[in-house]
């Protein structure tokens, strides 16, 4: 089952969501809130896997509360619901799976569920296109004309950009179209860690970690002079790794 919550400061609103998501297969509502303190105290108790977010809710930034909950989540789908088409530029930096404008459209609501289960069944079925499980040392990367084979401690960090998964290592850098939860899964987690909703770092090739902004730290590596980006939250799972 895929978990919703729906934040949303208008009760009417939230209802016409409520149906649309139950009346989905696949999915599961796990909570309804109508302010940003409500709904990080729920995503902390239910960590949904997907949350439809208004922009303005009573007053307060719906898209701050989004950035707060992707740091927590980096694997998070947020669709912003709002009337305020204005936002769609700021809502995309944050990575937004989809932007819905009111007054509702049922179908296209019920379009982006259906987006949303194609994209998990595509990481489950990862297996069609990355396998490694046989070379525990290498990734094997399928291409539409030919098949990578990478070192795993070659690789400094991975990043999503767009609709590509760049892979960085010391000598080269690959370009595919496979998830980060995909290649996620194939990584020891003693060596790499998912640092933020669109990078995987190699925990051996860090060099410095700096902040940037209150809830991101930039990360520094070994061999590029490329960076990353880390949440709070694994900051301090870092300082406790290394501690």
């Amino acid at each position: 089952m895929i978990k919703v919550s729906i934040i949303e400061d208008e009760p009417q609103i939230r209802k016409i969501l409520c149906k649309v998501i139950e009346n989905q297969d696949g999915f599961q509502l796990v909570s309804e809130s109508g302010s940003f303190s409500e709904a990080i105290t729920d995503f902390n108790k239910f960590y949904p896997d997907v949350v439809f977010v208004d922009i303005d809710l009573k007053g307060e930034s719906g898209l701050e509360c989004a950035k707060v909950m992707t740091q927590l989540n980096p694997k998070l789908k947020v669709i912003f619901a709002t009337a305020h088409s204005e936002y769609m530029a700021n809502a995309f930096e944050i990575y937004a799976f989809d932007y819905l404008v009111k007054p509702f459209d049922v179908e296209r609501i019920n379009r982006t569920l259906k987006r949303i289960k194609e994209h998990t069944l595509e990481s489950d079925n990862a297996e069609n296109v990355i396998q490694s499980e046989k070379h525990g040392d290498k990734l094997m990367i399928k291409g539409k004309e030919q098949i990578a084979f990478i070192d795993k401690e070659d690789i400094i960090f991975i990043e999503r950009k767009e609709s590509s998964t760049i892979i960085v290592t010391k000598d080269e850098v690959y370009k595919t179209s496979v998830s980060l939860g995909s290649l996620e899964e194939k990584l020891d987690s003693k060596d790499f860690m998912r640092s933020h909703k669109s990078y995987i770092i190699n925990l051996h090739r860090i060099t410095k970690i700096e902040p940037y902004g209150r809830w991101t730290y930039v990360v520094k590596f070994k061999g590029t002079s490329e960076s990353a980006l880390m949440t709070s939250k694994c900051y301090e799972e870092i300082k406790k790794m290394f501690g």
